[in-house]
């Protein structure tokens, strides 16, 4: 019965032992091995062999990407703006190893990095440029943190910008600059425009003008043709100018008298004389 009993035990040490010995790693990891507590092998995936008692599996590490979010931040640009900037990375362990034991938490160190990096490269860059070059503060940031983490044993793989975003106080003078230089050019506008119908108003004045004198100098040419035609004619000096003369008044009172305002009776001016003219002058 005793011996059954010691049989058994000794077995049972057997398999924990063996067991111990044996370690399956899963597809995507990397296991660490210590080996009476210092570093001894990294453990790939499949089926590994180590000694028990004395080797330990301490850290269990990814080899997948890992996708870090980075928090936003306040960054005050060159021109003291106050923007709003997170980021998120995407990293991969190559050598666990180095990232176990070469800083205390690589996420925290990682996002302290990016963060610092982040502040740095817009704190050299005005708030126009932070806001419309994300490319160059990409690559920037990028040749920042590679170095850096390269010594850790993990490889930026890529870091994007999230979102850049002026703070709200920002927002609303950005937004009041925008209103006044809308305000600024419809101003310049509405004046170039009353400019623009003043200058076509005096040169349509200007053109009236001189269509106006060109008509009265062809009037006058009309008139001087006229009378030199009825002087040659009636071979009298006095009596031309008399007859357009009295064309011109009988005309006048035509235009008066076809006036829906008239009240005015007109007479000749030498009336005694316009009678006896109409008596036959006797």
């Amino acid at each position: 019965m005793e011996g059954l009993i010691v049989a058994g035990v000794f077995l049972g040490l057997v398999f924990i032992t063996i067991s111990m010995g044996i370690k399956l790693v899963p597809q995507g990891f990397k296991h660490v091995v210590q080996r009476l507590g210092k570093y001894h092998k990294t453990l790939g995936p499949g089926l590994n062999i180590i000694m028990p008692y004395i080797d330990q599996v301490a850290y269990k590490v990814t080899t997948k990407d890992i996708v870090m979010d980075i928090p936003s931040q306040e960054v005050i640009t060159q021109d003291n703006a106050v923007i709003i900037a997170n980021a998120v990375s995407y990293i991969n362990i190559v050598s666990p190893e180095k990232a176990v034991y070469g800083v205390e938490d690589y996420r925290i160190a990682i996002k302290n990095l990016v963060q610092t990096s982040l502040r740095s490269i817009i704190g050299e860059m005005k708030l126009d440029g932070a806001l419309s070059s994300r490319d160059i503060i990409k690559a920037r940031l990028k040749e920042a943190i590679s170095d850096d983490i390269a010594d850790w044993g993990i490889t930026l793989k890529t870091v994007e910008i999230q979102d850049i975003t002026p703070s709200d106080t920002m927002q609303n003078a950005m937004e009041e600059q925008a209103a006044a230089e809308r305000q600024r050019r419809a101003t310049v506008t509405r004046a170039e425009g009353e400019k623009s119908a003043a200058i076509l108003e005096a040169e349509g004045r200007l053109e009236a003008s001189k269509r106006d004198g060109e008509a009265q100098v062809v009037l006058a040419e009309a008139s001087k043709e006229a009378i030199t035609k009825v002087a040659e004619a009636i071979q009298d000096k006095e009596l031309p100018v008399m007859y357009i003369l009295g064309e011109k008044y009988v005309d006048a009172i035509q235009d008066m008298s076809n006036s829906d305002n008239a009240k005015t009776i007109l007479l000749p001016a030498d009336l005694p004389a316009a009678i006896k003219g109409m008596l036959g002058g006797r």
